[in-house]
């Protein structure tokens, strides 16, 4: 009995020897850790623009059907983007003002690639005889930017050209 109420006062005793050759990490550069912050990673404005670069190429050699393949894996980027964006922008309001706020600005800019996005698929459909595809992507435009928006005014305009409204609007 005696010999298990030393246990504890043994434990304690070799339980605080310093370990002499104790492995510690070093972090040279904290940015590294910050793997969707980098360039090349897919959940970023940069993959949304890469992709309208590569549909452009496309364009420019014809191929429409690749073309329109990185269009919409372009508009599908933005759009899942700027969801989380608007997520974490609800879930930080009156917890932490900075967070909306760059949520707000990052939003912003997800949205006008978006915009950017949807005009090229929007022209991609047209020169394809494709009006009644293009048509929503236009009036999703003048909704996710506003009609007052430069993007949101061109929009309106090709519904004008296309005939799908009339009236022409003065903002």
């Amino acid at each position: 009995m005696k010999f298990f109420k030393l246990i504890p006062i043994l434990l304690i005793f070799f339980g605080n020897i310093p370990y002499k050759n104790d492995v510690h990490a070093e972090i040279k550069n904290p940015e590294d850790f910050r793997v969707l912050s980098n360039e090349s990673k897919k959940l970023s404005i940069l993959n949304v623009e890469y992709f309208i670069k590569e549909g452009d190429k496309y364009i420019k050699n014809g191929d429409f059907e690749k073309a329109k393949d990185f269009y919409l894996d372009a508009r599908k980027l933005a759009k899942q983007l700027a969801s989380f964006y608007s997520d974490l922008n609800s879930a930080f309001k009156g917890v932490d003002a900075r967070i909306p706020n760059e949520m707000i600005r990052k939003g912003k800019e997800t949205l006008k690639i978006q915009a950017k996005t949807n005009g090229r698929l929007a022209s991609l459909y047209l020169e394809t005889e494709q009006p009644e595809v293009a048509v929503p992507l236009l009036v999703e435009t003048i909704r996710i930017m506003s009609p007052n928006s430069p993007e949101g005014k061109k929009a309106y305009e090709r519904l004008i050209q296309l005939g799908f409204v009339e009236t022409k609007y003065r903002g």
